[in-house]
C-alpha cells in the first residue's frame, strides 16, 4: 500500500502528469465556484425572502430586527459555504476524476508496466455515472454528518471514513474496469476490500489537506493501478526495477 502511493506521489512531478493535473485542478476549480455561487444565491434569496414575510407577517417595527437578522444570517451563510466547499471536496474530486481517470490510468501503466498489455480505456459514459454515484453518496454523507460535527469531532471522523472508502471504492474499481468486466471488477474489489480501504485512508489524508487535495483523483487513481496490478500478482517491469 505505502509503496503504491509512493509511486503515485512520485510520479505526479513528472510533465505528463503535471498536464493532466493542471486540466483536473481547474475543472475542480470551476465545479467549486459554480457550486458556491449557485447556493448562495439559492440560500441568500431564501433568507431575504423569509424576511419580507416575517416583516410583513410582524409588522413594520420588525424592519430593524429583521434586517440585523438578515444581514447575520448572509454571512453565515457565506462562511458555511465556504466551509462547507472543504467537506465536499471528495464528492468534487470524485466527480472530476471521472474525466481523467483513463488517462491517468494509462500514464502509470506505460511507466510501471510496460511489459504487460494497457488497459482497455473505459466509455466516459461510464466512468462519469460510477464518478457521479460516489459524488452524490458523498454530499448525502455531508449531509447526515452535518450535525455532528459539532459533537467532539464525530462528523469529522464520519466524513473521513467515508471518503477513504468511497474514493477507494471508486479509483479501484476504476483501474480494474480497465481490464476486468464490471461485475468481476466489483467482485474483485470485494474481495479485497481490507487492503483496498486500506489504501483508501492516505486518499482521504491527501483529500483532507486544502489545494493539495485538488490533486486527489491523480494521487487516488494511481496509487489504486499499482494496487490493482499488486493484487492481481503483477510486478514492475524491469526498467521500472533498474529505476
Amino acid at each position: 500500500m505505502f509503496d503504491a502511493a509512493i509511486k503515485a506521489l512520485q510520479q505526479m512531478f513528472t510533465p505528463p502528469f503535471r498536464s493532466v493535473l493542471i486540466k483536473s485542478m481547474l475543472l475542480a476549480l470551476v465545479m467549486i465556484v459554480l457550486i458556491g455561487v449557485g447556493l448562495y444565491k439559492g440560500l441568500d434569496w431564501v433568507v431575504n425572502y423569509g424576511g419580507v414575510w416575517a416583516e410583513g407577517a410582524i409588522g413594520p417595527s420588525a424592519h430593524t430586527p429583521l434586517s440585523w437578522a438578515i444581514w447575520i444570517a448572509s454571512i453565515a451563510t457565506a462562511l458555511g459555504i465556504a466551509v462547507g466547499g472543504i467537506f465536499l471536496m471528495p464528492a468534487v474530486t470524485a466527480f472530476v476524476g471521472s474525466f481523467f481517470v483513463d488517462e491517468i490510468a494509462e500514464l502509470v501503466e506505460r511507466e510501471y508496466y510496460s511489459a504487460d498489455p494497457v488497459g482497455k480505456p473505459l466509455p466516459l459514459v461510464r466512468s462519469v455515472i460510477e464518478g457521479s454515484k460516489t459524488a452524490l453518496v458523498a454530499i448525502l454523507i455531508y449531509l447526515v454528518a452535518l450535525p455532528f460535527i459539532l459533537f467532539a469531532g464525530l462528523g469529522f471522523l464520519i466524513l473521513f471514513i467515508a471518503a477513504a472508502y468511497l474514493l477507494s471504492r471508486e479509483y479501484f474499481e476504476l483501474a480494474a474496469m480497465r481490464f476486468r468486466p464490471v461485475e468481476e471488477a466489483k467482485a474483485f474489489r470485494k474481495a479485497n476490500q481490507s487492503s483496498v480501504f486500506s489504501a483508501g485512508l492516505l486518499i482521504a489524508v491527501f483529500v483532507s489537506i486544502p489545494i493539495v487535495n485538488l490533486a486527489t483523483p491523480l494521487f487516488g487513481m494511481a496509487m489504486m493501478v499499482h494496487l490493482h496490478k499488486k493484487l492481481s500478482g503483477r510486478k514492475p517491469s524491469m526498467v521500472e526495477a533498474r529505476a
